[in-house]
């Protein structure tokens, strides 16, 4: 009796059913720990030049360099922290101190805000209504502030005792990251002769794109915040402005967010135009737009673009994007996702126009050609 084949179409069909319901089964018992890979892999990415030097420190021992690069990671990521945490604690309950002792004292409208039309009495009675609430206003500042103080102590205290109220998740990032950093060679040559099976030689421009993005994001959000929050706590300074450290950090933070620091010194400078510091509010106002701004509109779109190939309004919008639909994660994931869809875009894009190039005519015979022909 002759063994009856199924046809190679439905062969193949049944192949790509069974692995994609074996993909899906995966992700749904990885999905309470795709954050935390995530984390990891972006942390391993970022530091493996780092992680190459100790494997050549440790003379080729992996496993060690990958101990240490991991424990590295994990005194990072807790000491930082709360360092942030104490600072905010003492600078930014001095802070509301500050605040409440100026409410206290009285808000008067200054007179080259008063005379401006239509605005200056608007402020004013703006003022006028704070004025009359003052003393409510002035026991609740004052509760806000013993809150805030215990908050953050506990919060302080909370991360320094169990590193935080996602310690699991935080293992879980801290074992898969040692595991990234041994075995991720490996595991990156096995995904792309996989993936090359799968998609060409095209599968290279796509895991340049993840790369390149995944830096060029990394690079220009954590130097962009930083700058920012370093050159914005200078102004808070120089116009007197108490706490200049801690506000300087609340920049840096929201400046991870495409345009979020002017939600810090927009404010200020607004402050001090209200509480009668005109000079000190213009300057910081200036100082805002010309110097804080220009990282933010100048030196953020140079490194990304520049680094990733990918125009800056693309990623922003991976950005905000990403930001909302992933939660703080998806910072780096939502670049990342539109990075690869412009390269596949790019790829089929070539792969149409060199299909409907003409072609080349053919070069005109010879005359010895002709000779031998007749």
């Amino acid at each position: 009796m002759q063994d009856v084949h199924p046809p190679a179409w439905l062969r193949n069909g049944l192949v790509a059913l069974l692995l994609g319901v074996l993909l899906l089964a995966g992700l749904i018992v990885l999905q309470p720990f795709l954050t935390a890979v995530a984390w990891a892999a972006i942390l391993v990415y970022v530091s493996w030049p780092l992680y190459e030097r100790l494997v050549r420190r440790f003379n080729g021992q992996r496993g060690w360099a990958a101990f240490t690069m991991t424990m590295a990671l994990a005194v990072i990521l807790v000491a930082v922290p709360l360092w942030l945490l104490l600072m905010m604690q003492r600078e930014g309950t001095g802070a509301l101190s500050d605040a409440l002792a100026l409410l206290r004292a009285g808000v008067e409208l200054p007179q080259p805000l008063a005379a401006v039309p239509v605005l200056g009495p608007w402020l004013q009675e703006q003022l006028a209504v704070l004025g009359g609430d003052r003393q409510e206003l002035g026991i609740y500042l004052a509760a806000l502030g013993e809150q805030w103080g215990q908050w953050l102590g506990a919060r302080a205290v909370g991360l320094l005792g169990d590193l935080g109220i996602n310690a699991l998740r935080f293992a879980i990032a801290l074992l898969t990251a040692f595991f990234l950093f041994r075995d991720g060679e490996q595991l990156f040559q096995e995904s792309r002769q996989v993936l090359r099976g799968l998609l060409g030689n095209r599968v290279q421009a796509y895991f340049d794109a993840v790369g390149n993005t995944t830096r060029a994001v990394v690079y220009g959000l954590l130097l962009a915040g930083v700058a920012q929050g370093f050159v914005a706590g200078l102004g808070y300074w120089a116009v007197g402005i108490s706490a200049p450290v801690f506000w300087g950090a609340a920049t840096a933070l929201l400046a991870l967010i495409p345009f979020g620091a002017i939600l810090i010194w927009m404010p200020m400078a607004l402050w001090l135009l209200l509480t009668g510091y005109v000079a000190a509010g213009i300057g910081l106002l200036l100082w805002g737009m010309l110097a804080v701004s220009w990282i933010d509109n100048l030196v953020r779109p140079l490194v990304i673009s520049g680094v990733s190939k990918v125009p800056f309004l693309i990623v922003l919008f991976g950005v905000l994007g990403g930001l909302g639909a992933f939660g703080l994660i998806g910072l780096f994931v939502g670049p990342v996702i539109l990075a690869v869809l412009l390269a596949v875009w790019r790829e089929w894009a070539a792969t149409a126009a060199a299909g409907s190039a003409p072609a080349a005519p053919a070069a005109p015979a010879a005359p010895d050609d002709l000779q031998a022909r007749g």
